[in-house]
C-alpha cells in the first residue's frame, strides 16, 4: 500500500475518534487507551475492498479464516489487560496486527506471535513502512510463548481456548496479568489471570468472539 496524503490520514483519524468515541459510550476505558484507539488508523490493518468497514465495530475476515477483532473487543481486552505500569507484553495472535497497535501506544515493548506466515510476514511489512519500532512480530505458534525475551508483564491471547498452556504462565511475571477468551460450555468468556507468588487468581469478566486457537504453524 502506498503511503497516505497529508488530507486522507486527517480524515482517517477523525474516524478513528469518532470510532473510540462510540467505543467508550459503551464499555468503561481509560483516558490513555481512547487516545492509543483515537490515533490508530485501522484502515491500515484491514483487507482492501473493506474500507467502508474500517471504522464499523465490526469482526473483518482475513486470510487462512483468521480474523481482525471488533475495536470494541480490542477495547475490552485492552482495558482488562490494566497497561498501566507494564514495560513488555506478549501477543499470542498477531493477525493484521491491529491489536498490537494499540498496545504498543500503551506498553514499551510489544512482542506479538502469528502462527499463519502470510499474515506475520505482512505484520512485519506494515509496521516498518508506518515507521512503527516497538513491535517484535515472530512466526510460530503462539502457545509456545517467546522464552528468549520472558518474563512478560502482561500477557495477551487473541484466541479462544479451553485452557491457558502452562508455558505461558511460567512466561508471565509475578504480578503480572494474562488476559484470554476463555471457551467455557457454549460461551466464550474474556477472563483476567492475576499471577501471584503461589497461585493464579481468576477473574471473569464477560462473554465474548473469537477464532479458536490452532495447534502448529501454517505457511
Amino acid at each position: 500500500m502506498q503511503k497516505i496524503d497529508g488530507f486522507t490520514k486527517k480524515m482517517r483519524l477523525e474516524k478513528s475518534k469518532k470510532m473510540a468515541d462510540e467505543i467508550k459510550k459503551i464499555c468503561t476505558i481509560n483516558q490513555e487507551l481512547y487516545n492509543a484507539l483515537a490515533s490508530s488508523d485501522r484502515e491500515e490493518f484491514i483487507p482492501k475492498g473493506f474500507g467502508r468497514h474500517a471504522y464499523k465495530l465490526d469482526a473483518l475476515p482475513l486470510v487462512a479464516d483468521q480474523w481482525i477483532s471488533s475495536p470494541l473487543t480490542v477495547a475490552k481486552m485492552t482495558q482488562a489487560l490494566t497497561c498501566s505500569g507494564a514495560d513488555s507484553v506478549l501477543e499470542i495472535g498477531c493477525g493484521s496486527g491491529y491489536q498490537a497497535l494499540i498496545l504498543s501506544k500503551l506498553i514499551r515493548r510489544v512482542f506479538s506471535i502469528e502462527r499463519v506466515e502470510r499474515l506475520a510476514k505482512e505484520a512485519k511489512e506494515r509496521f516498518k513502512r508506518l515507521n512503527i519500532h516497538n513491535i517484535n512480530v515472530r512466526f510460530d505458534d503462539g502457545q509456545n510463548g517467546w522464552r528468549d525475551f520472558a518474563p512478560f508483564d502482561r500477557i495477551l491471547f487473541s484466541a479462544s481456548t479451553a485452557q491457558v498452556p502452562e508455558k505461558l504462565f511460567e512466561q508471565l511475571k509475578i504480578g503480572g496479568i494474562l488476559v484470554a477468551p476463555i471457551e467455557k460450555e457454549s460461551k466464550q468468556i474474556i477472563t483476567k489471570f492475576i499471577k501471584q507468588q503461589n497461585k493464579i487468581e481468576k477473574i471473569e469478566l464477560e462473554d465474548c468472539l473469537f477464532v479458536p486457537v490452532i495447534d502448529g504453524k501454517t505457511r
